[in-house]
């Protein structure tokens, strides 16, 4: 039987290896403190039209639940940050969606990872994810020592900033697992609370998704987004990196070298006319294998108008 240190130690290489910039490693256990905190901002409505975060409460608060004997969370960070720019009258898209959808990127990796875990390491059962089941990623990043939940809500990190993807692998192998992330650096910056364009940052740390310009160009299923709200957009088509753009830790961003994630040319380039005139065959066809699917055209239509609607 190999030592918890050497897996561990395998585990973290295999991970730099495929690209992730950062690997952190927790005991699998119940999150007392983040199923409160979960609890309260349902109740507060906070998740709007996200009924499916009131699902499976006790699969986001307990690994071992959706991993049974689970011992181990592995949380990784992909970064995303991009080295281009988008022209100044496209509509702007949030950085994470510029390339191809993020999923596909890191399911490949996580399953990647999990071979080579059971061909150096040995039988052991495991699961990867990637917002496609209930985990909360950023309370174990922070768990793994990873970094810190900033006033926006993000995970941040002072070598990096807060453009990156995160992934968990949870697994029954015992491994050594790393200190929490016990400080906030965040001290009395409020940049992304004064930012926020809909004031949707309500404390430090918890924001209203309801408001969230995010929620609203993707989450939202209405057929118009709130008019109160139009006026707020300030161009943004799907995302928004508002808070993120704004905070100082974000001046460490360094740019991605991971082939998948370059920026569809259409993103960078189209102008708001440009959107607006695309066919719903054109949007298909370019954004196949885009996050952008996610809106769906007539999603994406809908955001565009209120887009005008907020400038005019």
């Amino acid at each position: 039987m190999f030592s918890n240190d050497r897996n561990t130690a395998l585990i973290k290489q295999k991970a730099s290896e495929l690209g992730f910039m950062s690997c952190g490693i927790a005991k699998a256990v119940h999150l007392d403190d983040d199923a409160r905190r979960l609890e309260q901002w349902l109740t507060k409505g906070h998740h709007g039209g996200m009924q499916y975060m009131e699902r499976h409460f006790d699969l986001r608060t307990d690994p071992r639940k959706l991993v049974p004997g689970a011992k181990s969370v592995i949380t990784l960070l992909l970064n995303y940050y991009p080295s281009a720019q988008q022209k100044h009258d496209a509509p702007k898209i949030a950085k994470y969606a510029w390339g191809t959808d993020y999923h596909y990127v890191i399911r490949d990796k996580l399953n990647e990872l999990l071979a080579f875990i059971k061909e150096n390491i040995g039988t052991v059962d495991g699961r990867g994810f990637v917002d496609s089941a209930p985990v909360l990623e950023r309370s174990w990043a922070v768990n793994s020592g990873l970094g810190w939940i900033g006033k926006n809500g993000n995970l941040l990190t002072r070598s990096n900033g807060s453009f990156f993807f995160i992934a968990t692998l949870i697994t029954d192998l015992e491994l050594v697992a790393d200190a929490p992330f016990a400080t906030d650096h965040c001290g009395t910056c409020t940049r992304c609370v004064d930012a926020c364009p809909t004031q949707a940052i309500v404390s430090p740390g918890e924001v209203d998704g309801s408001k969230c310009i995010s929620y609203l160009t993707i989450e939202l299923k209405d057929a118009m987004i709130p008019g109160e709200l139009q006026p707020k957009m300030e161009g943004w088509m799907f995302g928004c990196d508002v808070c993120q753009d704004v905070c100082p830790w974000n001046r460490f961003s360094k740019p991605h070298s991971e082939e998948y994630l370059t920026p569809i040319p259409e993103i960078l380039n189209l102008s708001l006319s440009e959107w607006e005139n695309m066919s719903e065959e054109n949007f298909r066809k370019a954004f196949k294998s885009s996050p952008l699917k996610r809106s769906k055209f007539a999603g994406i239509q809908r955001n565009l108008k209120a887009i005008k609607t907020g400038n005019t």
